[in-house]
């Protein structure tokens, strides 16, 4: 008897799929309905989120306690102070939130945030007179061991690299 033609399927064992030959076998990644890879606010950037509101509740309250106390002393260093505290608030919260549009805000707050810093450090340190008391970012943080020099960068860089443009 003749042998019947053998059928010859594409179809894996246990439900796998077949790989092209040279194609990456990566996962790419998964995105959630916002439009974000939905990592910005989990495992280390819960850490980010952490420090960031760190930051807000303690500029807060030194630019609340100096402007209360004695603005009149240092009015420029309390206002960028206060004005610090803002970013932090804001970074703290749009990181948190994590969605397209948050992650869109953090870029830009923490752009700004690292501007000032730059900023602030540079102009505290070639003209020390217009700074008669600290503020978070007078001398690049150095009265906060140079996080707030450090954080910005290390969250533009988590954001580039956990969340959609």
């Amino acid at each position: 008897m003749p042998e019947a033609p053998r059928k010859t399927t594409n179809a894996l064992p246990d439900g796998a799929s077949p790989v092209t030959p040279g194609a990456a076998e990566s996962t790419p990644p998964t995105y959630d309905e916002s439009g974000s890879r939905g990592r910005v606010n989990t495992g280390p950037g819960r850490m980010l989120v952490a420090v960031y509101g760190l930051f807000a509740l303690a500029a807060t309250g030194r630019s609340i306690m100096q402007i209360a106390q004695s603005f009149d002393k240092a009015p420029v260093p309390y206002l960028l102070s206060a004005l610090a505290a803002i970013i932090y608030i804001v970074a703290t919260v749009a990181l948190a939130r994590g969605n397209h549009a948050s992650v869109r805000l953090a870029r830009t707050t923490i752009t700004f945030e690292l501007a000032g810093v730059l900023i602030v450090g540079l102009w505290s340190v070639l003209q020390p007179s217009a700074f008669h008391d600290k503020t978070v970012w007078s001398h690049f943080g150095q009265g906060y061991g140079f996080v707030p020099l450090i954080l910005p960068i290390v969250g533009l860089w988590w954001l580039r690299r956990n969340a959609t443009r």
